[in-house]
């Protein structure tokens, strides 16, 4: 026995972060097996395409295949029976019985119905509601209960709450002699394209350009569908464990990992894994993600304190952790170590490093240390001095004192100044009126003249 594995994960195109696939279909659910196995699928499936498409991973189009008829034969009963649009467009007899059951130009009426729902459904912004209509479709209105009606489709189209006479405008009449254009386009996008060829059976299923090859199985198509992403682009839906083994799991991928801070570089996907150091609450972790990765940036102190040494004592913190955008790790003041794995705190009581004055007392903290003096005296710690307190009082008041008493002779003097310029003014006033009535003795003597004498 020979077990086969089909592997889709290098066998489609996978060029960016969205996939396209078609998924050519049939309305008809008397053809036999092939229509059971179409309409079991949509079912299943229904429900993995609405979460890829609603939130933009997929781009899914349905189509539907049609044939036109000859025209020397557009006229004879297998033509009237099979097509609308005067033998335009063309589907085979349901029961392969012209004289009972549904025609083939039911068939075709019903095919254009669902391609004018999803034209419609896309345009409003919601394609995905094209799989609650077949689905609903092919429950409420099957041919063996002769429910394949306008009036059933109708009541499913209303029930989804899609705009009714929009659809009806789409489907236009199929007994007038005119193109319509939905079925038109689904001929011209029928024939094949580039690395795709013609499609001709029933169903088929094309991802990015290429024809789907395999069971029309849920898990199967999906897989296919997951291949089409680019690497580390996939939603989740692609990574649950139906679809790939999640290879992280094992011995972390052999990638880096903090546990202590629940970090990995291992990334599970598709494809296989990949180790990257990972982007944490906008931190970014730099390395080659196999044996180191480190926080950068100004908050990589937010991370796990940036992978340095951090610890607690007595209501106090210290960290080693230094935001910027150094990636080391450095001991604070008060501390010596390596930064990463310890910070023992210095003595600086120790060999007088610190208090070194002859009366001081020096008692050392965590992180720090305390100067004291004994004999009543106060410690100055900028200068590393005692002082007395008496001596510190009378130098406080005689600077006080000083300071008042050059006030006061400030304010003697300038008063002085200010009563002698008043007086001068005064003085220089009294001169100047006394000056219009009576000579100053400043002024010099006027002269007084006599008439001269003479007889008389």
């Amino acid at each position: 026995m020979v077990n086969m594995n089909l592997d889709w994960t290098e066998a489609l195109p996978h060029p960016d972060e969205r996939v396209e696939y078609e998924f050519w279909t049939n309305s008809n659910d008397e053809c036999g097996p092939k229509c059971d196995s179409q309409i079991e699928f949509v079912k299943k499936f229904k429900g993995a395409a609405q979460i890829l498409e609603q939130k933009g991973y997929t781009q899914f189009t349905p189509h539907y295949i049609t044939w036109y008829c000859p025209e020397a034969f557009v006229l004879s009963k297998q033509c009237k029976s099979q097509c609308i649009n005067h033998g335009r467009y063309c589907a085979p007899d349901p029961e392969q019985d012209f004289s009972k059951g549904y025609d083939g130009k039911d068939v075709v009426v019903q095919n254009l119905r669902q391609a004018c729902f999803y034209k419609v459904a896309n345009e409003s912004k919601k394609p995905w509601l094209w799989w609650d209509y077949v689905t609903d479709f092919s429950i409420r209105c099957p041919m063996k209960e002769k429910k394949y009606t306008k009036e059933c489709a109708d009541q499913v189209i209303q029930s989804i709450g899609v705009d009714l006479k929009k659809i009806d405008i789409c489907i236009g009449d199929p007994e007038a002699d005119v193109e319509n254009e939905v079925l038109k386009a689904e001929q011209l996008v029928q024939i094949g394209k580039g690395s795709r060829g013609d499609v001709t059976i029933l169903p088929t299923l094309v991802i990015n350009n290429r024809q789907y090859r395999g069971k029309l199985d849920k898990g199967a198509v999906l897989k296919a569908i997951c291949a089409g992403f680019e690497e580390t682009t996939e939603p989740a839906i692609c990574l649950s464990e139906d679809v790939e083994t999640n290879e992280c799991l094992e011995n972390n991928g052999g990638c880096w990992q903090d546990r202590a801070a629940n970090l990995t570089a291992c990334k599970d996907t598709f494809r296989g894994r990949i180790c990257e150091c990972p982007m944490v609450q906008g931190v970014k972790f730099v390395g080659d993600g196999y044996t180191h990765c480190n926080a950068s940036g100004s908050l990589r102190c937010e991370i796990n304190n940036g992978g340095c040494w951090k610890k607690t004592q007595d209501g106090t913190t210290f960290s080693a952790c230094v935001e910027d955008r150094s990636q080391g790790c450095k001991c604070p003041p008060g501390f010596k170590g390596d930064g990463v794995n310890s910070c023992e705190d210095v003595d600086e009581c120790k060999d007088k490093v610190a208090c070194q004055c002859p009366e001081c007392k020096c008692k050392n903290t965590w992180g720090s240390y305390e100067c004291s003096c004994s004999g009543g005296l106060l410690y100055m710690r900028e200068h590393d001095t005692c002082i007395s307190n008496a001596a510190r009082a009378e130098y406080s008041w005689s600077f006080v004192w000083i300071i008042i008493l050059g006030l006061a002779t400030a304010g003697v003097a300038g008063y002085a100044i200010y009563k002698y310029r008043i007086r001068r003014y005064m003085d220089s006033e009294i001169r100047a009126i006394m000056a219009q009535y009576m000579p100053l003795d400043s002024q010099a003597d006027i002269p007084v003249h006599h008439a001269p004498r003479g007889d008389i």
